[in-house]
């Protein structure tokens, strides 16, 4: 059996890149609102070595968890990095000390921010680096052209090797396409926030991962009538769920659940295989109607 068909979803091509669809969100490995360094550092270290051992190729970071602590706790439990082990990482914002989200996209920032993930996480080139739009609050319709050319320019560096957007509009996502080419696209969306759907589909035809971050609500868990009815009746429970629903949406949405203790992200690996029947895909389907 291959590494990938273990887990629920088989894998996908990040450009040539090979990655397990279903990955891992480091987010909430900080502190409390992603601020501070883990509550249980050891249990941050073990939730990461026990991805790899699960067969998870996919982690998601960013500089700004923390600042910086995830980063450092994914060197301190995987580095030296399998060639397996592929991390995607974001920069466009930072952190204030109120523990806010300032947007930080000027090429002098993204350069800092690129040289950090670098540096604390000891890679020469980052696998993929996405750019971080909008704000706190969410899309912001803007043109991005000099914040992604700023990293196209450190891409043919070599510092980084694949490019995706985050958080973006869809006009966004073609005006990145147009300067040059993505591997990914991250934004909100799950079995209730369905806005992206169109673009789902879109990305799906050119070959183009897409990453839902909040797969399960993030900080307002997921809550719906039907999501627990199918639960219920398929003896699940519903996060399980609404993560199946996900990789049975389209086989270009990658899974990036997160969690920091071991224990969950096995729970969450084995829910997430659950097979939808078209009945069950109809009726969940519903819900974001």
């Amino acid at each position: 059996m291959s590494t990938y068909s273990a887990l629920p979803g088989g894998s996908w091509s990040l450009g040539d890149l090979t990655v397990s669809r279903f990955g891992y969100g480091a987010m909430q490995l900080a502190g409390p609102w992603v601020m501070g360094p883990p509550a249980d550092r050891d249990g941050a270290l073990a939730v990461l070595r026990a991805a790899v051992e699960l067969g998870i190729t996919h982690f998601d970071t960013s500089d700004a968890y923390g600042p910086r602590f995830t980063n450092d706790a994914i060197r301190e439990a995987l580095h030296p990095y399998s060639d397996s082990v592929h991390i995607s990482t974001k920069v466009g914002g930072t952190r204030d000390a109120q523990g806010g989200w300032p947007t930080a996209r000027r090429p002098e920032e993204l350069r800092e921010q690129v040289q950090h993930n670098r540096e604390v996480l000891r890679l020469e080139t980052l696998d993929l680096v996405n750019l971080r739009l909008g704000n706190a609050e969410g899309v912001v319709a803007e043109p991005i052209a000099e914040s992604y050319e700023a990293l196209v320019d450190m891409q043919n560096e070599g510092l980084i090797r694949h490019l995706g957007v985050s958080n973006a509009t869809t006009e966004q996502v073609a005006e990145a396409m147009a300067i040059s080419p993505i591997v990914m696209v991250q934004n909100m969306y799950n079995i209730a926030s369905r806005q992206d759907d169109a673009l789902v589909d879109m990305l799906a035809s050119e070959g183009i991962a897409f990453v839902p971050f909040f797969p399960l609500g993030g900080f307002s868990p997921l809550q719906s009538a039907a999501l627990s009815a199918v639960a219920t009746r398929l003896e699940s429970t519903p996060m399980s769920i609404a993560l199946a629903w996900l990789l049975q949406r389209s086989p270009n949405v990658l899974l990036i659940p997160g969690t920091s203790k071991a224990a969950h992200l096995r729970e969450n690996v084995a829910g997430a295989g659950v097979t939808l029947t078209a009945d069950d895909l109809a009726e969940l389907d519903a819900i974001g109607g």
